[in-house]
């Protein structure tokens, strides 16, 4: 399956990785009969047995952090050490290296350790010969590059530097006492005749911790699973909402046009290959123009070439850029990183349209809606500010939740379009686009302001010795912009930002709103005879800068809740995908009985113990929960005994699943080098 034949070491970590992701939280008390697990030498994926979780050497869980080499092929300076070195099976014959652990500093000449007090090891779990040679929840960079790795050198501790960024679950199992946190335990590395010494503070594993041999799903954490979720929603994998949207955006990624029907749709642009339009093309005589840029503009979805990532391009259409000055905004735009803006990657000119034509360059959402057709799309809600004819009697005016958006949603607009605008006035620019037609909304409430840098190029002067000198009338004008924007979702209708109908408008807003909301919308539409900032709003957003922020934190643990019960299913769809190569095999190396035979046998038992059991009265026993344990079972080899009875029940075959993992790597490595042509 993996294409190739790959060492042992290599399996054991990449087994390791995608095996037992997410151990904190294993150990339920439901499972309280399962050891730490070891790694046994000689096996192509390591069997799993039982043994003392710290004093082992070999202990599985610590197993990538047991020993270390140094590749003897060229000298290595301590820059590189901890950006190269790389985790396997002890080497003898490797370079002296120290890691941590009390066993290698007994290497340590004696006029090294006079040096520093005694006894050098305070905690008692490393003064054993038998303690990890490196202690958990510590890591080396591994595969980086040693143009990139930080400088170190005897005053610069490398050990904050090994730290990994994923938290050890025996680092929150050690007792803690005030000698434990004021001792320092000496820690030595030898590379090419220079010795660095270094003080680490990481504690030791508690003896005593007990993980479950295998991989066993663990309960819905209970923040979440007392947030009130849907009735019947599922248990065992990602919600049908989230599965939905993100099938919806997968799609949308992977659109393509039918050249054949769209014959004016270039096959490239520039870097750009696989253009599709992501709104309805304008027609080849349309002469007028967009009421935002006031020239004719059209978006196409497209995959760069160079690091084939879809891409949003944004086209003008017959505008020919005479200087390139104005690429000094179009940087300043790239720096541009937010979470509530559409990122600009580029800006180029291209003929491949048949004329002259500017193309920006976006990051792509797939899925995304403009605020315009999410919320002004219905003409029947424009009825309030449409002027009556005599004898007609005006209708009441709308409600909250009865025609108007609820005052949450509105804030929680207010609070991203604010934090865009607060980011980009920051950075000396402009948005100049807050307009419902430029704000893309993914999702419920995300929002992310389009288009950002178009109007910085279009109306670029280039008789002006300073380009920013404008910088600060364009932001007053995206505060007002904001204003109206605020002002058409409160009214629910873009009919109310119209001069004429300003005082109905905002009578409205009086009447269903806070005074809050109220007030926020005059101070932006009203002149000031200052410069405004948009920090000026945020006394009036207030406390609900924290719901938002609190919705928007709780959000992220469904959504982590949702990952974690697929987290496991790629290695399920592994193990099924190699055994479906082994069983029922027609023939292999002219052998018409080779699935039948040897240790395809038990793997032919073992699949109809999966799939094909049956009940006392002869029906199809199907339980989702008893394969994903087998599955789980046989892929950490785990020493528990099950029987397997033949098709004519003639034949009880008992055995472990150490015995069927062993026949099932060799199977498949039987296979991969057959494939391979090593055979």
């Amino acid at each position: 399956m993996e294409g190739a034949t790959l060492s042992d070491a290599n399996l054991t970590n990449s087994y390791f990785s995608s095996s037992f992701i997410g151990v904190n939280g294993f150990g339920s008390p439901a499972e309280p009969k399962y050891s730490m697990m070891q790694v046994q030498e000689g096996s192509t994926l390591n069997t799993l047995s039982f043994a003392d979780p710290v004093n082992s050497p070999t202990s599985s869980l610590f197993s990538d952090f047991g020993a270390l080499s140094i590749s003897q092929r060229r000298k290595v300076s301590m820059q590189t050490l901890c950006h190269s070195i790389y985790f396997r099976t002890p080497n003898p014959a490797a370079s002296e290296f120290i890691p941590k652990g009390a066993p290698r500093m007994a290497t340590m000449a004696q006029s090294a350790v006079q040096a520093f007090p005694s006894p050098l090891f305070t905690h008692p779990g490393l003064s054993s010969s038998t303690a990890a040679a490196l202690a958990p929840g510590m890591s080396l960079s591994a595969g980086s590059s040693p143009l990139h790795s930080p400088k170190i050198t005897p005053h610069t501790s490398p050990a904050p530097r090994r730290r990994s960024h994923t938290p050890n679950p025996a680092n929150y199992m050690v007792p803690t006492t005030a000698s434990d946190q004021a001792a320092h335990i000496i820690q030595k590395e030898t590379v090419g005749g220079t010795t660095y010494f270094y003080t680490d503070n990481t504690p030791a594993p508690m003896a005593g911790m007990v993980f479950p041999t295998y991989h066993i799903y663990p309960p819905t954490a209970p923040h979440v699973a007392y947030m009130q979720p849907k009735a019947n929603a599922p248990s065992f994998f990602m919600a049908d909402e989230l599965r939905q949207e993100l099938i919806n955006r997968h799609l949308i990624t992977m659109a393509q046009i039918d050249h054949s029907e769209n014959p004016d749709v270039p096959s490239e642009v520039d870097s750009y290959h696989s253009l599709f339009p992501l709104e309805p093309l304008p027609p080849p005589n349309r002469m007028q123009k967009t009421s935002n840029f006031s020239y004719i503009t059209s978006c196409y979805k497209a995959v760069n070439s160079k690091d084939d990532l879809p891409y949003c391009l944004r086209r003008i259409h017959g505008f020919r850029l005479v200087n390139t000055k104005c690429m000094m905004l179009v940087d300043m735009w790239k720096k541009i990183q937010h979470s509530n803006t559409v990122t600009l990657r580029e800006v180029f000119t291209t003929k491949a349209f048949g004329d002259h034509s500017l193309v920006f360059s976006y990051d792509f959402h797939a899925g995304a809606e403009t605020m315009f057709s999410r919320h002004f799309n219905d003409p029947a809600a424009d009825s309030y500010f449409t002027k009556r004819k005599w004898g007609q009697h005006e209708p009441p005016p709308p409600r909250q939740h009865a025609g108007l958006l609820p005052e949450s949603l509105i804030w929680a607009y207010i609070v991203q379009l604010s934090s865009a605008l607060r980011t980009i006035h920051t950075a000396g620019l402009a948005c100049r686009v807050m307009d419902p037609s430029k704000i893309l909304i993914t999702g419920k409430t995300r929002l992310r302001v389009n288009c950002v840098g178009v109007f910085d190029v279009l109306t670029f002067d280039n008789s002006q010795t300073n380009h920013l000198a404008l910088m600060p009338q364009y932001q007053q004008a995206d505060l007002v912009s904001l204003g109206k924007v605020v002002l058409a979702l409160a009214c629910n209708s873009l009919a109310g930002i119209q001069r004429e109908n300003l005082q109905k408008a905002m009578e409205l807003v009086s009447i269903n709103y806070s005074s809050d909301l109220k007030n926020l919308i005059l101070y932006l539409l009203t002149e000031q005879s200052r410069l405004r900032s948009v920090n000026d709003i945020m006394p009036m957003i207030g406390a609900r800068f924290y719901t938002q922020l609190d919705a928007s934190q709780m959000r992220n643990d469904v959504i982590e809740e949702d990952l974690a019960k697929e987290v496991q299913n790629g290695r399920l769809f592994r193990l099924l995908a190699k055994l479906g190569t082994i069983n029922e095999r027609p023939e292999f190396q002219k052998d018409p009985t080779w699935s039948e035979t040897g240790d395809r046998y038990l793997l032919k038992l073992f699949r109809d113990h999966l799939f094909h059991q049956v009940t006392e009265a002869g029906t199809p026993w199907i339980d989702l929960s008893h394969i994903v344990s087998c599955l789980n079972k046989l892929d950490a080899g785990v020493p528990e005994k099950i029987s397997l009875v033949s098709r004519d029940e003639k034949s009880v075959l008992v055995v472990t699943y150490s015995d069927l993992k062993r026949c099932f790597d060799s199977t498949f490595q039987e296979l991969q080098a057959a494939a391979s042509g090593s055979l």
